[in-house]
């Protein structure tokens, strides 16, 4: 059995196919949020055996909760439930906005809010605590990989997508799923 001292960080990918799409997404975003929605039924029309969607962290500065929203996420995905854990954290958060979210990016009642506050949040919308695992030298470390595989890669804002690891500047989150699969080319 796994403990959390010793657990890793797990890959947040749906599906194992040979073409590959990228979705950069802030976990606080309503434009990731939309993109996030969309993902499991894409990869439902096109076929799990066909696409490998990874999802990456790109952190926007003026989300004031984003990097301690993304590293709840990553905490997530270390506990025993992995990427499950994480992705229906990442959709708690998403579906609960508001709650992580400041009003025109600087005001509102989350100015009183607390990282502890936050994380007992996630933790129960995660359905585990993720007190330990938030504290793991692999989650720091998986946070800072988002950020610098995301730099790397000339991205800056949320949704960014790449297909086959060349960014496509033309995908949008408002576009539907059958726009995206022309993208893919599957």
């Amino acid at each position: 059995m796994t403990t959390p001292q010793d657990q890793d960080v797990a890959p947040l990918t749906l599906g194992h196919g040979l073409a590959e799409l990228e979705a950069f997404l802030d976990s606080t975003c309503p434009h990731s949020k939309r993109a996030f929605g969309k993902l499991q039924p894409l990869l439902d029309l096109v076929g799990a055996d066909n696409l490998t969607i990874r999802i990456r962290f790109v952190c926007q500065p003026w989300h004031l909760f984003s990097g301690i929203v993304t590293r709840a996420i990553l905490a997530a995905s270390a506990t025993e439930g992995g990427k499950n854990t994480a992705l229906k954290a990442m959709a708690g958060v998403y579906a609960n906005r508001d709650d992580f979210e400041f009003e025109h990016h600087h005001s509102g009642p989350n100015m009183d809010r607390t990282p502890n506050q936050i994380l007992r949040d996630i933790s129960e919308l995660a359905g585990t605590d993720l007190s330990e695992a938030w504290k793991l030298k692999s989650v720091d470390q998986a946070l800072r990989w988002h950020t610098k595989y995301s730099r790397q890669n000339g991205v800056h804002v949320s949704p960014t997508f790449a297909v086959d690891r060349i960014v496509v500047p033309s995908m949008g989150s408002r576009q539907t799923i059958e726009e995206w699969r022309e993208h893919l080319g599957v």
